[in-house]
């Protein structure tokens, strides 16, 4: 089983409830990596008996640090419409509610199609470029192969300001693995936090909030497989112990799957 396949692993306990436990493959420096927790509780939905269609947005906020050892994920449909269905997610611990969802699911249909955002321009292919070094990182990111055109994470703190936090890479699952939702929603979490980009120094931070929005469907994914993805990051504003940045993820072949947006809290 591939270590992503058995990190969003769930055994149904009973209606919408399930038994999840963190995995040491996608550990992070504390806790596990948000990424892995936003992908098992999507499969909660995409596993419930009641779901429709296939996911358009989903947002997690983190309650609680999510504590290494089992925890439970309850899903539920809040309301379903003709197209449209809405879920509430819970993940609880014996501390209690340590994270909370909504997702959205539609049906979707065949309709006008325009992509406004711009594909990454120029990038070389990433046999070209070296795959970054996951010495002195957290365990979760030996799970992802990133090759980086600009912003990598850097080496080392030497505390040298850039002016931007932008990234640009080609990314995908390590060792490879055909794309899917949750897949795809782990992976929109994986962009590092832009502070450690901006200012190339250590800052204590924890994301707050986080959310994703999917703009493919199960054809699109098909068609993706295993090849890398292309991904942008950037910060808009740090400010006051917080700070929030937006990324993009791409096919390799230039088509929009995704867009994400979170919240993440910082300790000057």
């Amino acid at each position: 089983m591939h270590p992503f396949d058995s990190a969003i692993h769930l055994e149904p306990t009973g209606p919408g409830t399930f038994l999840a436990h963190t995995s040491p493959q996608y550990a992070n420096m504390v806790g596990p990596f948000g990424g892995a927790t936003c992908a098992v509780m999507l499969q909660a939905v995409l596993q419930h008996p009641d779901k429709i269609g296939v996911p358009v947005a989903f947002t997690l906020n983190f309650a609680a640090p999510v504590a290494d050892g089992p925890f439970t994920i309850t899903a539920r449909a809040a309301r379903t419409n003709r197209s449209t269905q809405h879920w509430s997610i819970e993940a609880t611990q014996d501390s209690g509610v340590v994270a909370l969802a909504t997702a959205v699911f539609a049906v979707r249909r065949a309709t006008w199609t325009s992509t406004e955002a711009l594909a990454p321009q120029g990038m070389p292919g990433p046999a070209s470029l070296a795959r970054m070094s996951a010495e002195r990182r957290p365990t979760w990111v030996q799970r992802y192969d990133m090759r980086f055109m600009e912003g990598a994470f850097p080496h080392e703190f030497d505390e040298q300001a850039q002016d931007h936090s932008n990234s640009c890479l080609w990314l995908r699952d390590h060792p490879p693995r055909p794309l899917d939702y949750p897949a795809l929603l782990a992976l929109s979490d994986s962009f590092f936090p832009r502070i450690f980009i901006r200012r190339r120094r250590y800052s204590p931070i924890g994301t707050v909030a986080i959310t994703t929005y999917f703009h493919t469907d199960e054809a699109g994914l098909a068609a993706q497989s295993d090849h890398y993805l292309m991904g942008t990051a950037r910060a808009n504003k740090f400010h006051q112990g917080f700070f929030d940045q937006s990324g993009e993820l791409w096919s390799h072949d230039g088509c929009l799957l995704a867009t994400t947006h979170q919240t993440v809290y910082f300790k000057d």
